[in-house]
């Protein structure tokens, strides 16, 4: 068996110390906290300028402010699966990127993990960061510091270095500090969205209204470009891990689900409602640059605080869970030294997206084509814990050896594997983007329906293979 099963020594997760457990199997004596807990750690990421950046997306593509605001309402929807996977955390006590052992197998799973999930991992790190990065150094310009290539990547080393510091800090300070995050975030942007509302359009009309195959093909690229940030969670049983093995996870779902949720809707929607009162040259140069110029003064540098603090939110939780797909992978690092070794490479990322795009198009990009990897593998998440009514064995997840539970076909699971490709090449033929139209798309006139299609075909997938020979547990 692997060497980390379970905790031998009694932990205590405090907010004073650094966290050293890793993806260990968490005692029922070390359990801790209440589901509502949750509503806050997903609350304090999603109060975002990038959702505002999505939002003004949707008003580019050439949708209303109604037609945008009820995709963005559906596209929300989609928060129930990371609230669905969250409660497989306490189930086995362990990490996400272990539990998953149980749907790819021993050594599938290993290569799941370094893929599927670094790729989310990196995408958000870089994004997030790109984001703060390029605002800081803005409001740095505007005081006169306007070195185009070291301001950025200054502003960026300091927020990663803030960022891994709280990941090493880890679940404790995290429970600790995000409920404030989020309440600070709240005030801040809400102001910057009153200081907003005087300049929306509110009889908005897109300069070409669509309809038909036009009017379709903007809300599915539109439903796609949002659908890939709740579909991203897959991390969401990491934050819940602690929480007493009693909890139920209904609890768990609707305060994981409506933490994620309530500020994706809110603030999506003033994107889109400042979308309607910029022209087309305050996109060229920027969501972030926009801001600033409709804002007083004063608020350019609070605006640039909340900011890097949501980045801070969000990265640290990516950072913290990544630390552990590392671990689950099979590299011998301590938990704090492979979070050490996340923030190095999505620092090193976000660097190159700062010196070679802008926020805009890097997001919108990055976005869609997360979901070829993100929807799939959501949606094989959610059929394994319903079908196993969340019964895991965190012990049995760290049999390695030949035979043991999770081995399956020489240590990989064939329903797993199989719906998670077959389920990435409907994404990819159903997808719609700039760079990149798959036949299906192509055919449809740009309609983009690689979420549903590539989650069902994933999920049939998946649920049909697992009750044959294949999905026997223990084989060799």
């Amino acid at each position: 068996m692997s060497e980390a099963r379970t905790g031998t020594d009694h932990y205590v997760d405090a907010s004073t110390q650094p966290e050293t457990r890793g993806i260990e199997v968490i005692g029922d004596s070390e359990r801790h906290g209440r589901a509502r807990d949750l509503f806050f750690v997903w609350a304090a990421p999603g109060v975002s300028i990038l959702n505002f950046t999505i939002g003004a997306t949707l008003i580019l593509l050439g949708l209303e402010i109604w037609q945008a605001i009820a995709v963005i309402v559906a596209a929300s929807l989609l928060w129930v699966f990371p609230g669905l996977i969250a409660a497989s955390g306490p189930a086995a006590g362990t990490s996400g990127s272990v539990v998953t052992r149980a749907m790819y197998g021993i050594i599938g799973n290993k290569l799941f993990v370094a893929f599927v999930g670094w790729f989310i991992g990196a995408v958000f790190l870089s994004l997030t960061w790109l984001a703060s990065s390029f605002m800081g150094a803005d409001l740095l310009r505007r005081i006169g510091l306007d070195d185009p290539v070291w301001v950025p990547i200054g502003v960026t080393v300091v927020v990663s270095a803030v960022t891994v510091l709280v990941a090493i800090f880890g679940h404790g300070l995290i429970l600790r500090i995000y409920p404030v995050m989020a309440v600070v975030l709240f005030v801040i942007f809400i102001l910057v969205s009153a200081f907003i509302l005087p300049t929306v359009d509110w009889g908005y009309a897109a300069p070409e209204p669509l309809g038909g195959v036009a009017l379709w093909s903007a809300i599915s690229v539109g439903f796609t470009i949002l659908a890939s940030t709740p579909l991203s969670f897959i991390n969401s049983p990491d934050i819940a891990r602690y929480l007493p093995r009693s909890t139920k996870p209904s609890h768990i779902a609707a305060a994981t689900a409506l933490g994620g949720a309530l500020p994706f809707i809110v603030f999506t929607s003033v994107g889109v409602l400042l979308a309607t009162g910029l022209k087309a040259s305050a996109f060229d140069a920027g969501i972030d640059v926009a801001l600033f110029d409709l804002l007083p003064g004063w608020i350019g540098p609070l605006l640039v605080v909340g900011v890097i603090v949501n980045t801070i939110a969000l990265n640290a939780m990516t950072t913290y869970t990544s630390s552990m797909a590392l671990q689950a992978i099979g590299f011998r690092l301590r938990r704090i030294p492979a979070a050490i070794v996340v923030g190095v490479v999505g620092t090193a990322l976000t660097i190159y997206l700062v010196l070679s795009s802008s926020l805009l198009e890097a997001a919108n990009l990055l976005l869609q084509f997360l979901v070829i990897v993100s929807g799939p593998a959501m949606a094989i998440y959610v059929v394994d814990v319903l079908r196993r009514h969340y019964v895991y064995d965190g012990v049995d997840l760290f049999d390695d050896r030949r035979g043991g539970r999770y081995w399956y076909t020489g240590g990989w699971s064939i329903p797993g594997i199989a719906a998670l490709l077959l389920g990435g090449l409907a994404t990819a033929m159903c997808l719609a983007t700039d760079v990149w139209a798959g036949p299906i798309a192509q055919a449809l006139g740009h309609v983009d329906l690689s979420v549903p299609v590539g989650m069902a075909v994933s999920a049939i997938v998946y649920a049909v293979l697992s009750r044959t020979r294949l999905g026997k547990e223990g084989r060799l």
